[in-house]
């Protein structure tokens, strides 16, 4: 089980901590994140697990709208790689996605709240 909290405009884990964005909206995670987005990710390490099956479980952490998940492939390996994504996540809910990931580079975040795209790399030790 992979757990990852979301507040407003990011994912917590990746980041290290609870940047504290205030958002009321789409629009304001999309201009927080076009400021901020590409410096963050500069210092974010990427999640890196084994092939296999997974369960994220997603919780909305005080954002006051609806929020989602979408984890797929990386670049071209978004059209080969495995996906999962869903929405539904009201504050202070949170849900679980099952997936089955193979070998390759993936990006997860937030098209709703919207976050940055986070690396995973899936490989074999």
């Amino acid at each position: 089980m992979i757990h990852l909290t979301q507040t407003g405009c990011q994912f917590v884990e990746p980041e290290g901590k609870n940047l504290g964005f205030e958002t009321l909206s789409f629009d304001d995670c999309k201009q927080i994140n076009n400021q901020t987005g590409e410096k963050r990710l500069g210092e974010v390490q990427p999640m890196i697990l084994e092939p296999g099956k997974y369960i994220f479980r997603v919780q909305n952490k005080n954002v006051p709208y609806e929020l989602g998940f979408w984890l797929r492939g990386s670049g071209i390996g978004r059209l080969t790689l495995p996906s999962v994504s869903g929405g539904g996540l009201t504050e202070g809910s949170s849900k679980d996605y099952l997936i089955e990931l193979t070998e390759g580079e993936y990006v997860y975040s937030c098209p709703l709240n919207p976050t940055p795209d986070y690396p995973m790399i899936i490989k074999r030790k």
